[in-house]
């Protein structure tokens, strides 16, 4: 997913080049100075072995701007009581259902699916990382409830919240078991 590293990231290539810009945001920089062809071939060659591309295509952007707006959404928990879909249009000043064919024939899927990816993504992380019930994750990802969560998280990668993260807890364990046998094995040896 995006996240402030991709954006320190970015600083860096173009701080590395020595080329002044106002900020970089997610998706977005802004220059202070004119980037000649030749640079501006050096900066897609330094963006591109970092994972970024440089966007041009018009439909491309206006669906990065979309994505970009529901990652940060996700990410920072900020959801309010109005449709996501009126928040999407009214940002990118565009009917939603132009936008919604836009974001389909680029992607390959709605921007519904793209959101409940991203807040699947969201709730593994916070099962992996926070100390959050699962009742906790499904209000900070609007869901209308925990069993609403549940389905969806079930629906999407098989198993359930619970599931996922006993497996996780699982899977630590067998790896400190390998980790503390091959320790001893090693000890041993000396």
């Amino acid at each position: 997913m995006v996240c402030p590293r991709c954006i320190d990231s970015v600083s860096q290539i173009f701080d590395d080049l020595k080329i002044n810009y106002e900020n970089v945001e997610i998706g977005h920089i802004k220059l202070n100075q004119y980037v000649s062809a030749d640079d501006l071939k050096i900066i897609d060659s330094k963006l591109k072995s970092k994972g970024f591309e440089i966007l041009e295509d018009q439909k491309t952007k206006i669906v990065e701007r979309i994505k970009q707006l529901i990652v940060s959404k996700v990410s920072t928990m900020s959801f309010d009581n109005s449709k996501l879909s009126v928040e999407i249009s009214r940002t990118l000043g565009y009917n939603y259902s132009y936008l919604s064919r836009i974001f389909s024939a680029v992607e390959g899927k709605s921007i519904e699916r793209f959101l409940m990816n991203c807040k699947i993504q969201k709730i593994k992380e916070l099962i992996r990382y926070e100390n959050e019930s699962l009742k906790q994750i499904s209000f900070l990802l609007n869901y209308n409830s925990p069993s609403h969560m549940s389905n969806h998280f079930k629906k999407e990668t098989g198993m359930t919240p619970s599931e996922f993260k006993k497996n996780m807890f699982s899977w630590k364990c067998q790896n400190f078991a390998t980790f503390f046998m091959k320790v001893e094995s090693y000890s041993s040896l000396l």
